[in-house]
């Protein structure tokens, strides 16, 4: 590895020369590795990664904002996450297509069906379904869309979305949050009582904390819920630091440690070493969460980065996918999440590393 380059930069130049024009699908982690680039373009004044994050977008999207493969009428919440980049798109190249785009994404979301808590359904196929995992597709970029556009209700919208999903999917006794949560108590992986899936995954835990700092970024400093969500990262950030292994990572199912066919896992390690260093970087955490999300970062390091003899860089230990119903159906049980596959390079564990390298990197310059 380069040690005169960030890594940060050295991940996005490794993913840039093997993910080209043409390769991209209106998918939320081909937006999330994109989007983690151009932040890391940006950070670090790189002025080569946006033409290469513009190329792979321009073919997306054409000149009326509609999006080659999206599908309103999915009310998906998994395809708004890649609309964030739409924003700067729009900024840079002052093409009006990339804003058209945003407000087609938009109006998904002012018609998207929601649970009787005021909730989004996490995609119409899940109805009266919230997973952690949608509060980060759709919240950053629906409070960006309302922030552009004077609409405070829509902000508001997205802080009682996230204080309402911590309340209702949060563990009492542990701290932690649950996968996912129905309403209906239809689906078998619900309890009857609770309507809560049975275990905590860690990658789920890491979109939704993710989605509470970035959502404070765009609120601003006076929103009348900062304090609210401050809070809920302290709580949740606090409930983790509980359950991280000695060798800084964390499981794949959150709480069950070592139990057989457990393993310590990329993706939610990276997003809670982000969300940690960001905490801490904006005060809303103590320095123990940068200790934590240093040696977060140091067990990724040791363990799933490697190196080729092309000198491109290679993230492994990634869980590849992990819901709740569907065919086939899959139950949330532990055998259920330590049994999908695990993958190298796979853009939901890359995208989250890079972004968590970038925090690392803001506070050691």
């Amino acid at each position: 590895m380069n040690e005169g380059i960030p890594l940060s930069l050295q991940m996005v130049k490794s993913v840039e020369r093997r993910y080209r024009p043409g390769m991209m699908l209106w998918h939320y982690e081909h937006g999330l590795v994109l989007y983690a680039a151009l932040r890391a373009g940006d950070v670090h004044g790189d002025e080569s990664v946006y033409p290469w994050v513009y190329s792979m977008y321009s073919p997306m999207v054409h000149e009326d904002g509609s999006i080659e493969t999206y599908r309103e009428d999915e009310y998906n919440l998994d395809q708004i996450n890649a609309g964030k980049t739409l924003f700067t798109l729009s900024d840079r190249s002052g093409e009006e297509r990339f804003a058209l785009a945003a407000g087609r994404l938009h109006s998904q979301l002012s018609r998207h069906p929601r649970c009787k808590c005021g909730v989004y359904w996490h995609k119409m196929i899940y109805p009266w379904q919230i997973w952690l995992d949608g509060l980060y597709m759709e919240g950053p970029f629906s409070a960006e869309y309302a922030k552009r556009h004077d609409d405070m209700t829509g902000i508001d919208d997205i802080a009682e979305q996230l204080m309402t999903t911590f309340s209702l999917l949060r563990d009492s006794e542990t701290g932690l949050l649950y996968h996912a949560y129905d309403e209906s108590r239809g689906m078998r992986w619900s309890d009857p009582e609770t309507g809560l899936s049975p275990h905590f995954w860690s990658r789920a835990m890491g979109w939704y904390l993710m989605a509470c700092c970035d959502f404070l970024d765009i609120a601003g400093e006076n929103h009348k819920n900062r304090n609210d969500i401050i809070s809920i990262i302290r709580d949740l950030s606090a409930a983790l630091l509980r359950v991280q292994d000695e060798s800084g990572m964390w499981w794949q199912v959150t709480d069950e440690g070592k139990r057989s066919g457990n393993y310590l896992e990329t993706s939610g390690t990276a997003m809670f070493a982000y969300s940690f260093l960001k905490g801490v970087r904006l005060g809303y955490l103590g320095g123990n969460f940068r200790e934590s999300a240093l040696r977060a970062l140091s067990g990724i390091r040791e363990r799933y980065l490697k190196e080729d003899e092309k000198g491109n860089l290679h993230l492994g230990g990634i869980c590849s996918v992990a819901g709740l119903g569907g065919n086939p159906y899959r139950d949330g049980s532990f055998r259920y999440y330590i049994t999908e596959p695990i993958r190298i390079d796979d853009f939901k564990g890359v995208g989250p590393f890079i972004l968590a390298c970038i925090e690392e990197e803001l506070q050691t310059k």
